[in-house]
């Protein structure tokens, strides 16, 4: 195998929980990642130049080390002491820095491209371990699926998967800074903290309505008061029909929740008449697990 052609699917957030910020500066968490059918390709070829070559259908993303693919390539070269080339070929779709986990997603598809093409036959578990020194969501993006996340992001437990929902996402012409984000955050007892366990309740018995009324994201407080058009967007969603609508992540991507088709696609064509996003896309759940 020389050549290999992967997808790395975006994800949401069903529900986040920041519990307090530790000691090493970062924040303790307790959420709920869902994958969705919404996904970057990364065409991957082993060369024979001792170099990693990157390119991108974006031409402001970076294609050097400060691209997490290519820190990720990196990363097993030096351990296992590669000394072909990689050449990799970048597809974006997933929006950039939404609150998707985009970036995350593509060095998770790197590091499982890696392990395929040189043969180092990395479990899934391994993959993991090392992925979560690039960054606290890349364990996830190699697991998949529906899951509960806790510590910084990387102690993840399997749950089973949600059921099957469409899924409008919608990002606004913004970028936000998930640092400004935790920086603004103040934990009190007047923070309106998500039911993670009811969440994993309703999942296990497969209870839409049940999860969706619990959607909750603790860091919509902060992200929406710099930004109103956030909570505009959730208002047309819920407006034409959304069970819930949600930031994702530290923002600023939306996505609301349907069960009937029809209705999400009449709240797609209002989205685009508003112009109040960017970037939208109907998609819907995706409960595969990465092999």
């Amino acid at each position: 195998m020389n050549t290999i052609m992967l997808k790395a699917y975006a994800k949401i957030n069903i529900g986040l929980d920041v519990l307090g910020k530790r000691p090493d500066g970062y924040h303790d968490v307790r959420m709920i990642m869902q994958t969705i059918r919404l996904y970057d390709k990364l065409n991957m070829k082993r060369i024979g130049k001792d170099e990693i070559i990157l390119k991108t259908n974006l031409a402001y993303l970076p294609t050097n080390e400060n691209n997490l693919v290519y820190k990720a390539i990196q990363l097993l070269r030096e351990e296992f002491h590669i000394k072909q080339g990689v050449y990799v070929e970048l597809q974006k779709h997933i929006p950039v820095a939404a609150g998707l986990a985009g970036g995350s997603s593509d060095a998770a598809a790197a590091l499982i491209g890696m392990n395929r093409l040189f043969h180092l036959k990395l479990t899934k578990a391994d993959l993991m371990k090392r992925a979560v020194t690039l960054g606290a969501d890349i364990p996830y993006c190699i697991l998949g699926g529906t899951a509960l996340s806790e510590g910084i992001g990387e102690v993840l437990t399997p749950l089973a998967p949600m059921p099957r929902a469409y899924i409008i996402i919608a990002k606004p012409p913004i970028n936000v800074s998930t640092k400004y984000v935790y920086e603004n955050l103040k934990l009190d007892e007047q923070t309106k903290h998500p039911d993670i366990d009811g969440i994993m309740e309703a999942i296990q018995t497969r209870n839409l309505v049940g999860i969706t009324e619990r959607l909750c994201n603790v860091l919509e407080e902060v992200t929406i008061e710099r930004y109103p058009v956030i909570q505009e967007i959730k208002d047309t969603l819920l407006s034409y029909g959304a069970m819930n609508a949600l930031m994702s992540g530290s923002g600023p991507t939306v996505f609301g929740v349907f069960q009937d088709l029809e209705l999400a696609k009449k709240a797609f064509y209002q989205l685009k008449v508003q112009g109040k996003a960017k970037q939208i896309y109907l998609t819907d759940v995706f409960n595969r697990r990465r092999g």
